[in-house]
């Protein structure tokens, strides 16, 4: 049989450049070879697409782009072409599916979803139309919220809202300021006093000039891996445990503070209801391929919807796949499904 083409890209036009090469690398070296033939696309910080064909261990360190490993790409929206063209040589490289391994904006906000739908090439994960809504925190939470799951108040802003303080008068301190579209919790403050809030909007508003301001849940977070178009499975529940603040960047990469429990730490019963609320959302936000749900789950055993990460970290030991090992899923087997799920959809 024929190997299936496969293009994984790697990198991005995002704060969470970083993030995604090191996921990517992970996600390459458990790619099995004898079924795929593999295209390894660099996306440098300022937007360009090339073709690496260099060591992939230079992938995660970011020394990747050297003149002797790259050559410069675009992807062709001509339908009948179902592939990129290498610039130099004018050489077409036909593809079967596209592995998006890129985090946050440009990446996981529906935009490069929107390119290959728009070239009618396949792709993992979900659609382009629920990766903008899941990337889009205010109107996630507002849709998840029709269908009568509990979300945080929130309200949302711009850079023109000049009046921010007395419009959130009825959230008590601690509150979040979070960039409207942004992951990795690049741009979020946990601000724990008025005194607090304009450094911590001036943040948000450079990765974003949209933000979103919300009450702080008291509760701790859990998560559910979900894997399928329609037949869905789901990984077992973790539970974050935090000594103070919140999980930001540094925690969710280092675990200084922190700790992550899986399975969480509440009881079977209470697992279940959560899985039953994270299939939900799942489908309510339209999801396919993949994604990780996460939710607050609070003393009177409430659960709360955060958000979802239509991309999550992607490393073997990442949240994602650790969630699903522990129901028979190894990392390779998971990569399986997510570009036969592509194919399918």
């Amino acid at each position: 049989m024929n190997k299936i083409k496969v293009a994984c890209l790697f990198g991005g036009c995002s704060s969470e450049y970083d993030v995604s090469l090191v996921s990517a690398t992970s996600v390459i070296r458990n790619l099995n070879q004898e079924k795929y033939e593999l295209y390894l696309i660099g996306i440098t910080k300022s937007g360009d697409f090339y073709l690496y064909e260099g060591d992939i261990n230079l992938i995660e360190i970011d020394e990747w782009f050297d003149s002797d490993s790259i050559k410069k790409i675009t992807f062709s929206t001509n339908r009948s072409d179902h592939g990129f063209w290498v610039l130099d040589t004018n050489e077409l490289y036909k593809i079967d599916i596209v592995l998006p391994i890129l985090h946050g904006k440009n990446g996981e906000d529906g935009t490069i979803q929107g390119l290959f739908e728009l070239a009618g090439i396949p792709y993992i994960g979900c659609d382009m139309t629920s990766s903008a809504i899941c990337m889009d925190k205010f109107i996630a939470h507002e849709l998840v919220r029709l269908y009568n799951i509990k979300v945080p108040i929130s309200y949302l802003f711009d850079k023109w809202d000049l009046d921010i303080k007395n419009q959130i008068i009825n959230l008590n301190y601690p509150i979040f300021v979070k960039p409207l579209k942004a992951g990795s919790s690049f741009g979020i403050t946990k601000v724990e006093n008025e005194n607090e809030l304009e450094k911590a909007i001036s943040l948000a508003f450079t990765y974003d000039d949209k933000i979103i301001i919300e009450e702080a849940i008291d509760g701790f977070e859990v998560g559910c891996a979900i894997l399928g178009n329609k037949n869905l499975k789901i990984g077992e529940v973790d539970e974050i445990e935090l000594e103070s603040g919140f999980f930001d960047y540094e925690e969710k990469y280092t675990l200084k503070t922190s700790a992550i429990h899986l399975p969480a730490r509440i009881s079977k019963e209470e697992r279940e209801r959560i899985k039953e609320l994270a299939l939900k959302i799942y489908q309510v936000l339209g999801c396919t391929g993949f994604a990780r749900v996460d939710m607050f789950y609070t003393k009177n055993k409430e659960i709360i919807f955060n958000e979802v990460n239509t991309i999550p970290g992607c490393t073997s030991h990442s949240r994602y796949p650790s969630m699903l090992k522990e129901v028979g899923y190894e990392f390779s087997d998971i990569i399986d499904e997510w570009i036969s799920l592509g194919l399918e959809r």
